[in-house]
């Protein structure tokens, strides 16, 4: 029996591993699509992750490969990327995320794969290996994102309570119980829908570097290796979710504000809104900025003081170290992965 071809069994190893992150983005990231309903108790934790678990999934049929597209060709110069850089981009990238699950902190998982995959390309080729088209839109989003979903969420729940001053408080919540079903629901979509989309891209220029998908492949519609990329993604950022991540719950639920049912259902459905609205145009946003952004904004209609700006200040500082922290270590990881492998 012949041994296994060891650029095959790099390929594996690879794709095995985006596939972790891409459990680990869903781990990391339940909080974006439960934190506020089970805040509001309007379901358990458990039951609340099992539908938020099938909402990720069910973007697989619906959502296309646009931001995969801009991960996998519009970023970086796939001259560069070998599966070196792409298996140290995702160690960087699942290092940050482990390091934030672990202090409670709801960053971007997308950024950090965006930021490790960039790194350990430029560690390779140099600062011109960055395609600046792909990257103007990502930047700027990582601004709009949150500042969308403030102004939507402060719109949206600023428009429901005038429209409902009539209605008691026991009413209201009645009603937002039941609502918040679907608005946590559009969530969980929007977040399965963009963030399983940039392990797809990855997967695709890992496969695209080992020689078993094509340029024309890579820009058309993926060819053979389309579902099996997309339903493949879509299961791990799923599995991920429904095992969830409780502390990055805890922080996004309880500790920035205080939520009832029509905040929740407010800065869900203007998070799920802004989610879908940037999928469509194949911009890779943050599904954590988003939510966050959303309920700041839900939470400052009360009073300013109602939001916990130590808090939201900790996030906003994860946010802005996100990208360069988890390059610099896939850049560290490629440079060790160099002195054993020259050629890599």
């Amino acid at each position: 029996m012949s041994a296994p071809d060891p650029q095959f069994t790099l390929l594996a190893v690879t794709i095995f591993i985006a596939l972790g992150f891409d459990f680990f983005n869903g781990f990391h990231d339940a909080a974006n699509s439960i934190a506020t309903i089970v805040s509001t108790r309007v379901l358990t934790p458990r039951i609340a992750v099992f539908w938020a678990a099938f909402f990720n999934f069910t973007a697989a049929f619906v959502m296309g490969v646009a931001v995969a597209k801009t991960i996998g060709k519009g970023m970086i110069d796939l001259q560069y990327v070998t599966q070196y850089v792409v298996l140290a981009g995702l160690l960087g990238a699942i290092f940050w995320d482990i390091i934030t699950w672990w202090r409670g902190l709801p960053t971007s998982s997308s950024h950090a794969l965006i930021g490790g995959y960039a790194g350990a390309a430029i560690a390779r080729g140099g600062f011109g290996v960055i395609l600046p088209a792909g990257w103007n839109k990502t930047l700027l989003f990582i601004l709009l994102s949150p500042l969308i979903g403030f102004l939507l969420g402060l719109g949206l729940m600023v428009g429901t309570s005038w429209l409902l001053h009539r209605r008691t408080p026991r009413q209201v919540d009645k009603s937002f119980r039941i609502l918040q079903f679907i608005s946590s629901a559009g969530v969980s979509f929007a977040h399965g829908g963009n963030d399983a989309q940039k392990t797809m891209g990855i997967v695709a220029g890992a496969l695209y570097t080992g020689g078993l998908m094509t340029s024309a492949e890579m820009h058309g519609d993926w060819g053979r290796f389309h579902y099996p990329i997309i339903f493949g993604a879509y299961f791990a950022i799923a599995l991920g979710t429904y095992l969830g991540g409780w502390r990055i719950v805890h922080t996004m639920g309880t500790r920035i504000t205080k939520l009832k049912p029509i905040g929740g259902f407010c800065a869900e459905t203007a998070a799920a809104i802004t989610l879908v609205g940037t999928a469509l145009y194949g911009i890779p946003v943050s599904t954590t900025h988003t939510i966050t952004g959303a309920i700041v904004g839900v939470g400052s209609t009360h009073r300013f003081s109602a939001v916990r700006w130590g808090v939201a200040t900790k996030i906003i500082w994860a946010w802005v170290l996100t990208i360069p922290a988890s390059a610099l270590v896939a850049a560290v990881t490629y440079w060790i992965i160099r002195i054993f492998v020259p050629a890599g």
